[in-house]
């Protein structure tokens, strides 16, 4: 249940194509499906306009299919992240749908995708070591109906490839820029842009760099005005954040 459907199914109610049974029976159903290892949020697509996104990490494969299914029979799309090869394939064999994004390490199946809005998301990575990150954050973008423009390998070891794409810069609506080692990209993409920039330090670096924590501080300590930091690595995180920030500039 969406809050399209939801609307949908009143308004139908209301010119006399369902009965009231049929409308109450869609408004009790359970929020909650209970498989005993996982507690399923069947309404969070009715609070939240995007369903129970699945996180693949320490889950089984036959876990993740579970969950997945039961979100299939209620949702018109599922997003899975962080799985393994062997999710992907106990996936695509359960769900002819189901698309194997390897490099974002996700899975998404759709019976219909979403329309696009009207604005976009621009996901920028400082270096290629950064992709798997950054398009985390793009599928997660464009699953929930956004039109993502990907800029990659635009660090600020050379500044002069960031300068060069400025048009897109200019146009979106809001940035997600992915950097690790000292994690300065996204300060230099917010003293360009009017927009938000969601910044997202990744584990890429050197000894020192400690797992993404130098990129974290680095960030978190922006001279860049309009800068916001998600986690290490969390790309899902910057792509959601993005994406409702997307739907308020362009509520279509």
């Amino acid at each position: 249940m969406t809050t399209a459907v939801a609307i949908q199914l009143l308004e139908q109610f209301r010119a006399g194509g369902v009965g009231r049974d049929q409308v109450l029976h869609a408004f009790q159903a359970a929020p909650v499906a209970d498989l005993g290892f996982a507690q399923v949020d069947t309404h969070r697509a009715l609070r939240k306009g995007f369903p129970e996104v699945i996180f693949g990490a320490g889950k089984t494969p036959e876990q993740i299919v579970k969950i997945a299914t039961t979100l299939v029979a209620h949702e018109q799309r599922v997003l899975i992240t962080r799985i393994t090869a062997e999710h992907a394939r106990a996936l695509q064999k359960k769900f002819k749908r189901a698309v194997h994004h390897e490099l974002a390490r996700c899975v998404t199946i759709e019976k219909a995708p979403l329309p696009r809005r009207g604005g976009c998301i621009a996901v920028i990575c400082a270096g290629t070591s950064d992709l798997p990150v950054a398009e985390e954050a793009a599928i997660t973008a464009e699953i929930m109906g956004n039109r993502v423009e990907r800029i990659v390998d635009v660090g600020v070891a050379g500044l002069h490839r960031i300068l060069a794409r400025q048009e897109i810069l200019q146009k979106a609506n809001v940035l997600v820029v992915v950097a690790g080692m000292e994690g300065a990209l996204p300060s230099v993409v917010a003293g360009l842009v009017s927009k938000p920039v969601i910044a997202v330090p990744t584990s890429v670096g050197y000894g020192a760099s400690f797992g993404g924590m130098a990129a974290l501080l680095g960030m978190l300590n922006s001279c860049g005005s309009g800068v916001t930091v998600v986690n290490i690595d969390n790309g899902f995180g910057a792509g959601y954040a993005a994406s409702q920030i997307n739907a308020l500039a362009d509520p279509s």
